[in-house]
C-alpha cells in the first residue's frame, strides 16, 4: 500500500477524533443548579447508573467532605462522557464567589461553556462575574435556563435579563411550555416540534409532538425572531429565506454553530435539571453548538529563547505542548497536574520540560479524571484534558512541552485576596505539619496566601473570603491532622505612596575579616491601581554590576511584605534602580538585597505611605416592606448605592462596600427582614481608608505587635 496514502489516512483519523471532542466548562451565579444539571448530563450519557443529589450530598461531582456536608461546589471537578459519538470533557465549576480562581482556571483552557441561569433569579452578580471571565478568555457559550419548574420562574424575563445586565444577543432556541408547576415542556424552534415529559422519574422519559394549539402564533413569532436574528449575522440566511421561503433545519443548525463559535450569538435552552427536563436537548446543543479544539484559533505562545511567536495547531503531528491549569494534593498518588493538551502527544515515562521554570520532569502515569476517580491512560493527545502524576515543580499556570521545541503560552493571572487571619500551631508536633498543610495547599490554591509578620511573629493566611479561610483551615484539620489556633478573619489591608520620592540605601559591615558593601539609589513612585510591586534597573556603565540586580529586586520585594504604617503588604509602587555603588571584594548579593530593603523602608516612609483596602460589589434583594431598614443599615456601614432595581414585591439594592464594614452582615440582614432578603458580595477593587479610620487601624496594630513583644 502506498505510503502517502497510509499516512493520510491516519491524519484524518486524527482530525475526526479532534472534530469530536467538546472541552466545555459549566458556570454559573451559587445555587443555579451546575452540578445538579452535570449529574443528569452524566446519567443520561450513561456514565453514571444512579443520579446523585446536592442537597443528599451523594453528587457525584461534589466529592469533597466539605462540600457534601455544606451542598455547595468548592473545587472544580473534570469528568468525560460521550454523546452521539462525540467525546465531552466537562469541568463543573464553583459558583460562590471565594473560589471565582476556580473558575477562572478552567475557562483558560475550555474550548466552549454552558452559562446555567436560575428561571426565578435570572442574571445575579456571579453571573456576571463567570460572564466576565468567558470574555476575557473569548469562550464560546450557550445559555441553560434552569428551574422552570420552580415558582416565579420566567424565561423571558430572564432572557431580558441576558440583554440588559450581560449586554449579551440571546437567541431562544426554544421556548418553555409551562412555567413553574405548569411546565410540561418546550417548543423547539429549528424543528418546530413540541417535546413533552410524560412525568418526573427518569425512566419516564418524552415525547416529540405537534406544537400545542394555544402556543403556535407564539411559537411562529419566536421562530421568525431566531431567523432575523441569524440574518443579522449572517447576509446568506436572509437571502435565502427571502428568496427561497425557508432554510432547512440542518442550515439553521450550521448558522447557529458559526454565530456562536464566533461569538455573535448567545443560543439559550431551557429546563428543569432537578425534574430530567430539558437534558437531552441540550446534550444535542452541546455537541452541534459548541467548538471542537479544532474551530478555534491555534494556541499562541513565545519561545523563550529567540522570544518570537509560536502557533501551535491542534494536531499529532505538532510537537507537544500542553498547560497545567490545577494541582491538587491526592492521598494515593502526591500531586496531581491537570493539564490541557494543545498539541501533539504524550506517553508515560517521558520527559517534558517546564518552559517557565527551565526544568525536565518525568511523566510517571497519565491518568483521566471522573470526578476524584482516575482512570489510567496509556497517552494524552491534542484536545484532551487530563492530570499527570510525577510532576515535581510544575506549578498552576506553567507550560510543559518538547524541550528541543520550548513554548511559553500566556499564563493565568490571579486576583488578590482581600481577608486574612492570623493562624499558630497547638504543637510542637503541629508545627511541621502546619509548614507541610500550608505549602501543600498554597501549590494547589494560588488565591491562598501565607506570609510571616514580622512586627507580631504570626503566620498571617489570607484568601478570598470567610468562606474560603474556613475551607482552608478545614482541610489542614482533617487532611493533614494539623492542631491550630485561628484568630477572627480580618481585612487584607494594603498600603501604598501617594507621592514619588528618592531613596538611598546603605549597608556596610566591617569586622575583621570580609565585610559586606551594598549601596542603592532608587526612583520610588505611585503606580497604576492593580499593578502590584514593579521594579526596573536604570544601571547604565556598571556602577553595579550586573549580577546583583536579581538581589536588588529581592531586597525590594521582601521589603515591600511589610509597610511602614501597620505592616500591611506594599502594592502598586513603581522602583526604578538609578545608581549605587560596589565594593570590589564585600559587595555580596546580601549586601544589596539588605541595601535594596533599607532604600525601600526608606521611601515608603518619605512617600506619602495611605492604607488601602479591599471594596466589594455588593448586590442585596429584599422585599419591598423593609427597603428602607436595609439601605437606612448600609448607609452606617458606609455602603455607595449605585442602583435599586425592581422585580415582583422585590428591590434591588447594588453598591461599593468596604469589606470591613460587612463583617456578620448576614446576621443583620436577617434580623432586618425576618429571614426574607439575601445578599452576594464579590471583591471589586482596593480604594484608600478615609483618614480617621486608617488612624484607629495603625493605632491598633501598634497595640498589636506591643502586646506580642511583652509575652
Amino acid at each position: 500500500m502506498d505510503e502517502t496514502i497510509v499516512l493520510d489516512d491516519i491524519k484524518m483519523a486524527d482530525e475526526t477524533r479532534i472534530k469530536n471532542i467538546r472541552n466545555i466548562g459549566i458556570i454559573a451565579h451559587i445555587d443555579a443548579g451546575k452540578t445538579t444539571t452535570t449529574e443528569r448530563i452524566l446519567f443520561f450519557t450513561g456514565k453514571l447508573y444512579k443520579i446523585g443529589t446536592v442537597d443528599e450530598g451523594t453528587a457525584v461531582m461534589d466529592w469533597m467532605v466539605q462540600e457534601q456536608e455544606r451542598g455547595i461546589t468548592i473545587t472544580s471537578a473534570a469528568t468525560a462522557c460521550v454523546w452521539k459519538d462525540k467525546n465531552i470533557n466537562i469541568i463543573d465549576t464553583p459558583g460562590h464567589v471565594d473560589f471565582t480562581v476556580e473558575v477562572e482556571r478552567s475557562l483558560k483552557v475550555l474550548d466552549g461553556a454552558v452559562i446555567v441561569l436560575c428561571a426565578v433569579g435570572g442574571v445575579q452578580p456571579q453571573s456576571e462575574t463567570v460572564w466576565r471571565q468567558a470574555d476575557k478568555y473569548n469562550v464560546p457559550r450557550i445559555a441553560f435556563i434552569n428551574k422552570m419548574d420552580r415558582t416565579g420562574a420566567n424565561f423571558y424575563k430572564v432572557v431580558e435579563d441576558m440583554h440588559s445586565r450581560l449586554a449579551a444577543n440571546p437567541v431562544p432556541i426554544q421556548i418553555p411550555i409551562g412555567a413553574e408547576g405548569n411546565f410540561l415542556g418546550l417548543i423547539d424552534l429549528i424543528e418546530m416540534k413540541a417535546i413533552i415529559y410524560k412525568g418526573e422519574d427518569e425512566k419516564d422519559g418524552f415525547e416529540v409532538t405537534e406544537i400545542p394549539a394555544d402556543l403556535k402564533k407564539q411559537a411562529s413569532q419566536y421562530r421568525h425572531d431566531l431567523i432575523e436574528k441569524l440574518g443579522e449575522v449572517d447576509e446568506v440566511v436572509m437571502s435565502k429565506y427571502i428568496n427561497e421561503k425557508g432554510l432547512y433545519p440542518q442550515e439553521v443548525r450550521d448558522v447557529i454553530r458559526r454565530a456562536t463559535i464566533a461569538g455573535k450569538i448567545i443560543p439559550v435552552f431551557c429546563g428543569a435539571s432537578a425534574k430530567n427536563k430539558g437534558i437531552q436537548p441540550l446534550l444535542d446543543a452541546i455537541t452541534e453548538y459548541l467548538p471542537s479544539p479544532l474551530d478555534i484559533p491555534p494556541v499562541k505562545g513565545i519561545n523563550p529563547e529567540t522570544e518570537e511567536e509560536v502557533v501551535r495547531k491542534p494536531s499529532e503531528d505538532e510537537k507537544f505542548c500542553g498547560l497545567v491549569f490545577k494541582i491538587k494534593a491526592d492521598p494515593f498518588v502526591g500531586k496531581l497536574a491537570y493539564a490541557r493538551v494543545y498539541s501533539g502527544e504524550l506517553k508515560p515515562g517521558e520527559y517534558v520540560y517546564n518552559s517557565n521554570k527551565d526544568s525536565k520532569e518525568r511523566i510517571g502515569k497519565i491518568l483521566k479524571m471522573h470526578a476524584n476517580k482516575q482512570e489510567i491512560i496509556d497517552k494524552a493527545q491534542a484536545g484532551d484534558i487530563i492530570a499527570l502524576v510525577g510532576l515535581k515543580n510544575t506549578t498552576t499556570g506553567n507550560t510543559i512541552c518538547d524541550e528541543k521545541n520550548p513554548v511559553i503560552l500566556e499564563t493565568m493571572h490571579f486576583p488578590e485576596p482581600v481577608i486574612s487571619m492570623a493562624i499558630e500551631p497547638k504543637t510542637k508536633a503541629d508545627q511541621e505539619r502546619l509548614g507541610i498543610a500550608m505549602n501543600r495547599l498554597a501549590e494547589e490554591d494560588p488565591t491562598f496566601k501565607v506570609r510571616y509578620d514580622k512586627e507580631t511573629g504570626q503566620t498571617i493566611i489570607s484568601g478570598m473570603g470567610e468562606l474560603h479561610l474556613e475551607i482552608i483551615v478545614d482541610r489542614m484539620l482533617r487532611e493533614f491532622n494539623v492542631g491550630a489556633n485561628v484568630d477572627k478573619p480580618q481585612v487584607a489591608y494594603k498600603e501604598t505612596i501617594t507621592r514619588q520620592t528618592r531613596a538611598v540605601g546603605k549597608f556596610i559591615q566591617q569586622s575583621g575579616g570580609r565585610g559586606q558593601y551594598g549601596h542603592v539609589v532608587m526612583d520610588v513612585a505611585p503606580a497604576q491601581k492593580g499593578a502590584g510591586v514593579l521594579f526596573e534597573s536604570k544601571i547604565i556603565g556598571g556602577s553595579i554590576p550586573r549580577e546583583y540586580i536579581p538581589s536588588v529586586e529581592d531586597g525590594v520585594i521582601d521589603a515591600a511584605q511589610n509597610g511602614c504604617l501597620a505592616g500591611y503588604p506594599v502594592t502598586d509602587i513603581d522602583v526604578k534602580l538609578i545608581d549605587g555603588s560596589f565594593h570590589e571584594v564585600d559587595s555580596s548579593d546580601i549586601a544589596f538585597q539588605m541595601a535594596a530593603s533599607i532604600a525601600l523602608n526608606d521611601a515608603l516612609k518619605n512617600g506619602g505611605s495611605v492604607l488601602l483596602e479591599p471594596i466589594m460589589n455588593l448586590e442585596v434583594t429584599t422585599p419591598d416592606n423593609y427597603m428602607g431598614d436595609v439601605i437606612g443599615d448600609l448607609s452606617s456601614r458606609r455602603v455607595k448605592i449605585e442602583a435599586i432595581n425592581d422585580r415582583p414585591g422585590l428591590k434591588i439594592i447594588r453598591g461599593l462596600a468596604p469589606l470591613s464594614e460587612m463583617f456578620g452582615y448576614a446576621t443583620t440582614l436577617r434580623s432586618l427582614t425576618q429571614g426574607r432578603a439575601s445578599y452576594t458580595m464579590e471583591p471589586s477593587f482596593y480604594q484608600e481608608v478615609p483618614k480617621n479610620i486608617a488612624e484607629k487601624i495603625v493605632e491598633l496594630s501598634g497595640r498589636a505587635a506591643s502586646k506580642k513583644e511583652s509575652k
